[in-house]
């Protein structure tokens, strides 16, 4: 099993900044890529940025220019830099994992998710 304890959401007015932080600890073996979603009450679960093992990067047209996901290999940490943050930024925002274990066999793993609402 592979853990993951995120951290950093919180209260933000308009235009402020949050940083994410989603730690994953256990039976890692072979990450393939750390992921952020995100989920508004009434809505469906979505995905914010992913980045892989070789650092490529995606995310959703609604935070680019303002949300910067990195990742510390060597700590097997994923972040989230929100900026210019908006009032439909609210949500749980939850830390996703993907990775092979020593079989070969894929597995995807959540975090908890740590709440982020931003004020108008």
């Amino acid at each position: 099993q592979v853990q993951l304890v995120e951290s950093g959401g919180g209260l933000v007015q308009t235009g402020g900044s949050l940083r994410l932080s989603c730690v994953a600890s256990g039976r890692i073996f072979s990450i393939l890529a750390m992921a952020w979603y995100r989920q508004a009450p009434g809505k469906q679960r979505e995905l914010v940025a992913l980045i892989s093992n070789d650092g490529s990067t995606n995310s959703a047209d609604s935070v680019k220019g303002r949300f910067t996901i990195s990742r510390d290999n060597a700590k097997n940490t994923v972040y989230l830099q929100m900026d210019s943050l908006k009032p439909e930024d609210t949500a749980v925002y939850y830390c996703n994992v993907r990775q092979r274990d020593v079989t070969g066999a894929y597995q995807v793993y959540w975090g908890q998710g740590t709440q982020v609402t931003v004020s108008s």
